[in-house]
């Protein structure tokens, strides 16, 4: 950086300073200021006054700091006082309520007190849930308490060194486009953050908004087995309490909970990321499986919105992929006859779509994100492939990984009661429709300029087969079409059914790539045999996205 350019970061840094509520952050930022000052490497401090934290899965989410490109309390400030503001020019007045919850992460507790605060500041009514919770109990709360908005502070399963900030309008969705531009045009016009009104009248709400979410998720359980010896681990975040209280409600037997994972703790000691789906994750709960003899391992991330699960196989336990999951879920629920529109993300299998077509039920794809899948007309079940799972959108608009984790556990005991597991439930849907396997090519970037270049070089240089698979046409997600609006991807139609999707994470610095190979298996064939095949089919395909990709 040049002097002038230095002499400006650092005035940008001191203005900030001056502002901060914060002690810590305000006095790492002086310290900051003060290395850079001396001569030090100013490579950090820029990369913090970059840009501004710009709204995208439904929110905000990075890295806890001091700067506009950090999450912080100068931030979070902001960020309520754009989204009152928007209630405001949306005719919300004083009778008008905004609830606002939060999980256990660093943080997370102050930035959802001074979001009550500016709301209440704004003349609206600040209901603040009554300890960290799930991000579904937030969503439910919403439409449960008749709110405008909500916001949840959460990073979900990202990193211990992130929080988020997730906004919800008040039909209990997450916000999309326009709104979501508009907030943040509001956000942009905030002035001096001292001319924010901040007011302390904010209510926390008592134990009966939990209770009426916990009383909603058990209702969804029928009558019939229980008999499932579980393991669970909520990966140190905040779903223990309430998971274990619906499978007590639903009448299924405590499960063997991972100690070492059971109680919150921002700083995840136990895993190199805090998600499910990460290699390392799941160790500890699948050991505790083993040393049990349990029937069905399952996993919350740590604000519980999503579910994984894992199950016995010829070599021991192994994690069943989202698509699987999903599969299951929607294939219960179609046998019980719930009629509506099944969804699922364009990165999810095409399989849901086969089995709502044998029930004759409409199927919907959407762009990634439960944004999207939560706001459709009539849905009775939506899923994306990350692990998340809508199974009761009449009262969570949301992926929702309790009432999923209580489904899979139902689903689960009533198969052992037949002799069957949930491998033989997926056997029996692979010889109707063909073994659909997914996989995924996951690159993390520590340069996002990375995720542009494999982007630009993909659309430069289209591939013409991927892993002796023609490709039979190519889908630039960011033309858009009429049934999805424009957005950073491409996707390949292969030969025999196959698929690749190529697209940026929306919530972490990562390029993804989704792959589906179709096997068909005749009636009463080798589902194993078919498996592997189509592992041999996506490693091949993995190989050569990825070299077309330049990754």
């Amino acid at each position: 950086m040049s002097a002038e350019q230095i002499a400006h970061l650092l005035q940008q840094a001191r203005d900030w300073a001056g502002e901060d509520p914060d002690a810590q952050t305000r006095e790492e930022l002086v310290a900051a200021i003060a290395a850079v000052e001396a001569g030090g490497d100013s490579a950090q401090l820029a990369d913090a006054f970059r840009t501004t934290l710009q709204f995208g899965t439904a929110g905000l989410r990075g890295a806890l700091g001091a700067g506009p490109n950090r999450m912080n309390r100068v931030v979070v400030l902001r960020a309520a006082a754009g989204l009152v503001a928007y209630l405001r020019a949306q005719g919300a007045g004083p009778e008008d309520a905004v609830v606002i919850g939060y999980d256990a992460r660093h943080n997370s507790e102050v930035f959802a007190r001074d979001t009550a605060e500016v709301v209440a500041g704004a003349g609206l009514r600040a209901l603040l849930l009554p300890r960290h919770l799930p991000t579904p109990v937030l969503a439910f709360a919403i439409r449960d308490l008749g709110a405008v908005a909500g916001v949840m502070v959460t990073a979900s399963h990202n990193p211990p060194q992130d929080n988020g900030y997730k906004v919800y309008l008040g039909d209990g969705s997450q916000i999309v486009p326009p709104a979501d531009v508009e907030i943040a045009t509001q956000i942009a016009a905030v002035g001096a953050l001292g001319s924010v009104p901040r007011v302390n009248l904010v209510t926390v709400l008592g134990e009966s908004v939990v209770e009426h979410y916990l009383d909603a998720v058990a209702g969804l359980a029928d009558d019939g087995p229980r008999d499932l010896t579980l393991v669970y681990t909520p990966l140190h975040g905040v779903g223990n309490d309430v998971a274990l209280q619906v499978l007590e409600r639903a009448g299924f037997p405590a499960p063997h909970v991972v100690a070492s994972q059971r109680d919150p703790d921002p700083d995840f000691p136990t895993v190199a990321f805090p998600n499910p789906e990460e290699p390392g994750a799941m160790d500890a709960a699948l050991a505790l499986a083993a040393e049990v003899d349990a029937d069905l391992v399952l996993a919350n991330d740590p604000d519980a919105d999503r579910c994984a699960a894992a199950v016995k196989g010829p070599h021991g336990w192994r994690m069943l992929r989202g698509d699987e999951v999903g599969a299951l879920l929607g294939s219960a629920l179609l046998r019980k006859g719930r009629t509506g529109t099944y969804a699922a993300s364009i990165v999810s299998s095409s399989l849901l779509g086969k089995l709502a077509a044998a029930h004759g039920q409409e199927y919907v794809e959407t762009l990634t994100g439960f944004k999207w899948i939560g706001r459709l007309p009539g849905l009775a079940f939506g899923y994306e492939e990350a692990l998340g799972y809508c199974v009761d959108p009449d009262h969570v608009k949301d992926k929702d990984g309790v009432s999923a984790l209580l489904l899979l556990s139902m689903l689960a005991a009533e198969a052992k009661a037949d002799g069957r597991t949930l491998v033989d439930l997926l056997d029996e849907i692979a010889r109707e429709h063909g073994l659909h396997a997914t996989d995924q090519l996951s690159v993390r970037v520590t340069d996002l300029a990375e995720i542009d270049r494999a982007m630009a070089r993909l659309r430069e240089h289209p591939p013409t087969s991927l892993a002796d698979l023609e490709v039979l046409a190519v889908d630039d997600l960011a033309l858009g079409s009429p049934e999805l609006p424009p957005t950073d991807g491409l996707r390949y139609r292969l030969a025999d059914g196959a698929r690749v999707i190529v697209r940026p994470s929306g919530t972490e610095p990562k390029i993804k790539c989704y792959l589906e190979v179709v096997i068909g298996v005749e009636p009463g064939g080798d589902v194993d045999a078919a498996r592997i095949s189509a592992a041999g089919r996506l490693d091949a395909l993995r190989n050569a996205i990825a070299e077309a990709a330049g990754l």
